[in-house]
């Protein structure tokens, strides 16, 4: 249909490559049974893709092998549609500020409330949830649609430590923070690590000793000292009775921690 063809064509004009099915209904000028029916056409040529039911984005030439836009290029607008605060988090932050050692094979995105993971051709999204995420810093980075919001340095440092089983392991999380190590700033890692739960900080603590980073680690352990009750395990759900104590960092060492440095 000429006029389906046009409508993308018009989109894309416009510096967009996202609608809704309600756009594409108005704009074909046909009933919703007969739009719906072109954008499954429309899709089944590798045209369009369907991140999340009513929502569409437009499939470039250089995207077709994929069978969707890359995540950070359509969640800013689909979280912007589905009126959700979001940010970019744990490896896929980490991959932004240059310290993942591999692409993660999931896009993770953090939320108020668990949400049903993405499926969009090979593009995978997961979503973490995270009640306070409003008061967490975040900064921006560029796309080749716009911007995309992600934990800042240091609460993405927090984080993958808080959400360890979601990132691979500590062995990972451990080879992960030591590249975030150039761009943590000390005091701001401070201040945040007061909006996380205590034990965070006491893991983060101890990785960064582990992996050479006590100068930054520093800045953490007047809090620690001052606020964690309890030698609280290295890794959770782990048997910690027979474990040898950390006093700087107040926490049983449970587990041998591997870092890939």
């Amino acid at each position: 249909m000429r006029r389906a063809s046009q409508f993308l064509t018009d989109l894309a004009a416009r510096g967009r490559h996202h609608f809704t099915t309600g756009e594409a209904h108005a704009a074909l000028e046909v009933s919703l049974p007969a739009a719906r029916a072109v954008l499954r056409r429309m899709k089944g040529r590798g045209e369009i893709a369907d991140p999340h039911q009513g929502f569409h984005v437009i499939v470039p030439p250089e995207y077709r092998r994929l069978r969707c836009l890359p995540a950070e290029q359509f969640i800013p607008q689909l979280m912007e549609h589905l009126r959700e605060p979001y940010y970019v988090a744990l490896l896929s932050a980490a991959e932004f500020l240059g310290a993942a050692h591999q692409r993660p094979q999931v896009f993770q995105v953090m939320v108020r409330k668990n949400r049903r993971p993405i499926r969009c051709g090979d593009v995978r999204v997961e979503f973490v949830a995270r009640k306070d995420l409003d008061r967490m810093p975040t900064i921006t980075r560029n796309t080749p649609r716009g911007t995309v919001r992600i934990s800042s340095p240091e609460t993405t440092a927090l984080e993958l430590v808080g959400y360890a089983d979601r990132c691979g392991g500590l062995d990972n999380v451990a080879s992960v923070v030591a590249d975030l190590f150039d761009v943590i700033d000390a005091a701001k890692l401070a201040d945040v690590a007061r909006l996380c739960p205590i034990v965070w900080a006491q893991r983060l603590g101890y990785l960064l000793d582990l992996t050479g980073h006590a100068d930054v680690a520093n800045a953490l352990v007047e809090y620690v000292q001052a606020h964690a009750k309890l030698a609280a395990p290295l890794v959770r759900r782990r048997e910690r009775a027979r474990a040898r104590r950390d006093d700087r960092w107040k926490l049983a060492i449970n587990a041998s921690v591997e870092p890939d440095l």
